[in-house]
């Protein structure tokens, strides 16, 4: 593509959201939506990109501070064209095209503006996109030939009978020249229902002049808008399949596709297993021939080859499961790397320890690695094994093939191959359970007669 630069209009309320944050940064898929767009975009690499802004514009200045985005702010909001103008300024010293979209219409695709800006390699001086949704809804028509040259475009509180019949409608991106954008866009009226300046009529005002206009078609689940926690939901519901879909044909086994949840980074190699009801959060990558076992939930970890994870076990950031590796059910890691064919198996915690390769950490484990001030490190060596309901309390060390006895409650260093125990000592006294229980029942006998 050539010269190429994009306006995103963010400027409205979203009143239908019922939210105090911006529309455009409610997350889909563990990603603010304008996130989602701007990376399909990036695709093109685009020269410039102005965000235009209104309502809560500082929270988008916030979100957008680390991107070479200018944010242009629109105070009034009179409609979008109004507001796609209010980029000019930004892009006074631009020449070359120009798309405007939605950032409430996160899934455009790349592909889909090369499209468009192909059809300007013609005839054409503008270029829309338009879809056929299963219901037309109130959604602004496109009156346009077989060929493609849009003869109209009319909002739907505009339109006639006759013009609300037609199912080919507006998505609301355009692509242009900035030379005929800017004086079509300054020659947009407000003579309609709403009183309002509607982009589309920079394609009304193009025919006036008699230039031509053509629209390229994609699917609805492209340009679905998102208005409101409902549709949401449903732009969720649909990336969510997508991405399952891509997992499988890059050679992963979903046992329950419907009950697995990725989020939009998650990286998952060939043979991987899943099983049902396990969620991703951002962060997470699982290397080739890793099983994840039902209800687990995985954040900003990675699983090496070969690993296995679960049932019901947590995966938090900085989690690292080196080959081979196993963690079992109710078994949590925070900031720690278990290595090549260790386990922990059941019921344990380790949180900003590294375990050797090869250590057994049995059930009921714990790193106590916070003493409400600050985070200490426990360091388990090669071989080590940690027996049941174990307390580590670090700074603490356990040397390669030492063993710490059940029970323990470990504050010092133990040295390689060392046996560390630390228990109280057990007092045995013969006979004594039977006596109790004996004179219990007498009591409780005893009791009961006086009762009557």
């Amino acid at each position: 593509m050539r010269e190429f630069a994009t306006i995103i209009l963010a400027a409205g309320k979203g009143t239908r959201m019922k939210s105090d944050l911006h529309k455009v940064l409610h997350p889909i898929a563990g990603r603010p939506m304008l996130e989602h767009l701007l990376a399909n975009l990036a695709e093109l690499t685009p020269t410039h990109t102005v965000v235009v802004a209104g309502d809560r514009h500082e929270q988008l200045r916030q979100a957008l501070a680390a991107h070479s985005i200018t944010v242009a702010l629109q105070e009034p909001q009179l409609g979008t064209a109004h507001a796609a103008l209010q980029a000019k300024t930004a892009l006074a010293d631009y020449s070359g095209l120009i798309m405007v979209c939605f950032g409430d219409c996160p899934m455009v695709k790349a592909e889909t503006v090369r499209r468009l800006a192909a059809v300007l390699e013609g005839d054409a001086r503008v270029a829309v996109l338009g879809f056929r949704p299963a219901d037309p809804l109130s959604y602004g028509r496109i009156i346009a030939d077989e060929a493609g040259t849009v003869r109209k475009m009319v909002e739907f509180k505009d339109a006639t009978d006759e013009e609300r019949a037609v199912d080919l409608c507006n998505s609301g991106v355009i692509v242009a020249h900035s030379d005929d954008l800017w004086r079509l866009l300054e020659s947009v009226g407000n003579d309609n229902a709403q009183g309002e300046y509607y982009l589309p009529d920079v394609a009304t005002n193009a025919i006036a002049e008699g230039l031509q206009v053509s629209v390229v078609e994609t699917g609805e689940a492209e340009v679905q808008g998102i208005n409101s926690r409902a549709e949401l939901a449903q732009a969720e519901a649909q990336w969510q399949e997508l991405k399952r879909e891509e997992a499988m044909t890059n050679g992963a086994s979903l046992r329950a596709p419907e009950t697995v949840f990725f989020s939009w980074d998650t990286e998952i190699g060939r043979d991987v297993t899943i099983e049902p009801n396990v969620v991703f959060g951002p962060g997470a990558k699982v290397a080739d021939g890793a099983t994840i076992r039902a209800f687990s939930h995985i954040e900003g970890a990675e699983i090496g080859p070969g690993c296995e994870v679960g049932p019901f076990a947590r995966l938090r950031p900085g989690a690292v499961m080196e080959k081979g590796s196993k963690v079992g059910n109710f078994v949590e890691m925070k900031k720690a790397v278990l290595g090549e064919g260790a386990k922990a198996n059941h019921l344990t915690y380790l949180g900003d320890a590294e375990v050797g390769p090869g250590a057994n950490i049995g059930a009921g484990t714990i790193t106590c690695n916070y003493d409400g001030y600050f985070k200490y490190k426990t360091v388990i060596g090669p071989r080590a094994f940690i027996g049941s309901n174990s307390a580590l309390i670090a700074p603490v060390k356990i040397g390669a093939d030492a063993i710490v006895a059940a029970g323990s409650a470990v504050s010092r260093d133990v040295a390689d191959g060392e046996l560390r125990m630390v228990r109280g000592e057990q007092l045995v006294k013969p006979g004594w359970a039977d006596r109790f229980h004996d004179a219990m029942k007498k009591k409780k006998a005893e009791k009961a007669e006086k009762g009557k």
